[in-house]
């Protein structure tokens, strides 16, 4: 026997439009630090300002776009969010910021964590409680892995500083890649400062061109540095995953770099306890400098909610007694049904499921 449900071109459309995106869909704010890829991933143009390259950075990672945006050294940030809340779903991850993380082919391991290309970022969320669809609420930390260790700073501060005009640079004699190693000035909360060294390789300006001020101050949480130097020359750089809780931390095809709503808590510590979020933030979590390879920034492709689906799903299910399909955000539900199909002809969509 078969049934086949037409839904015609128009209804269709009606119904993908009122479907929740799994996907992000804008970006609210984007201010990097200073750093190697800053100007670069979004591209700076003369002219740019901070609306302007908020569009781009939204361009980039919105929708299922994929594309890629750094947040520059310690405490740069981006802010996005969904076009719905994000559901706290008990014992479940809830959602996933992709970034571009990678273990190393070799397999180095320390203390359990893989090593490679993790550069992880704190994440913040926020819910939407008095409902005016603006990220004006309270923001929560999601407490990763290193919340509480001690050498977690959470009252942490940077202030980094443009090259003055004619500054000369002081190439490192050691490290060719190193053509100034006293190009970004930076000062902490902590009585310390340093550099950001700039690279061969990436030769434009790191303190964002769309910034009118000579200087940038950042606050947040600094986790303890991840790298190593295996080999003990400044030649081999491995950047080690932390356990869990953390953006561009793990691949995003690991387990491990999904995020689960219940880990927010408020300032003291406590459970923040939110039904849902609407809105992210993160932001660089590490301050540290690796050589040849430069500061350690987060960089950003995206963010999926993990319960939210927009494909058809179970379309080759076995016959059960009863299964529910998701068309793009429309729960279907018909008795065993067999095979789910979409047929586009012409001026209408046909969706079929057949018995």
């Amino acid at each position: 026997m078969k049934k086949i449900f037409i839904i015609h071109y128009s209804l269709f459309l009606a119904l993908v439009a009122s479907a929740q995106s799994p996907f992000i869909s804008r970006v609210w704010e984007y201010c990097p630090a200073p750093g190697q890829f800053v100007n670069e991933l979004p591209a700076y143009e003369l002219g740019d300002d901070a609306n302007t390259m908020r569009l781009k950075a939204e361009e980039a990672i919105a929708d299922d776009q994929r594309g890629m945006i750094t947040l520059g050294g310690w405490g740069g940030y981006v802010l996005f969010g969904f076009d719905h809340m994000v559901p706290n779903i008990a014992d479940q991850n809830d959602f996933i910021v992709l970034g571009n993380a990678f273990y190393s082919a070799s397999g180095e391991e320390e203390e359990g964590r893989r090593g490679g290309s993790c550069e992880p970022g704190i994440v913040l969320v926020s819910y939407d409680a008095n409902g005016n669809g603006q990220p004006d609420d309270a923001w929560y930390e999601l407490a990763g892995s290193e919340y509480a260790n001690k050498s977690t700073i959470h009252d942490y501060a940077v202030t980094y500083f443009r090259p003055a005009i004619g500054h000369e640079a002081t190439p490192s004699q050691v490290t060719p890649a190193l053509i100034d190693t006293t190009y970004i000035r930076w000062q902490d909360n902590h009585s310390a400062m340093g550099y950001l060294s700039q690279l061969s390789f990436h030769t434009q300006p790191y303190f964002p061109e769309w910034i009118e001020l000579d200087s940038m101050t950042f606050t947040g949480a600094r986790l303890p540095d991840n790298y190593r130097d295996l080999s003990g020359n400044g030649t081999n750089y491995v950047l080690y995953s932390y356990p869990w809780g953390y953006a561009d931390n793990h691949p995003n095809t690991d387990q491990r770099a999904e995020l689960d709503i219940n880990w927010a808590v408020c300032d003291d510590g406590t459970p923040a306890n939110l039904p849902g979020i609407h809105f992210v933030k993160v932001y660089t979590a590490v301050h540290q400098q690796c050589g040849w390879i430069g500061e350690t920034s987060t960089e950003i492709m995206g963010a999926i909610d993990l319960h939210c689906h927009t494909a058809v799903s179970n379309a080759s299910a076995e016959p059960t007694e009863k299964a529910i399909y998701t068309i793009t955000g429309v729960r279907v539900s018909e008795p065993l049904p067999h095979s789910v199909y979409i047929l586009r002809e012409g001026n209408r969509v046909e969706l079929k499921i057949q018995k």
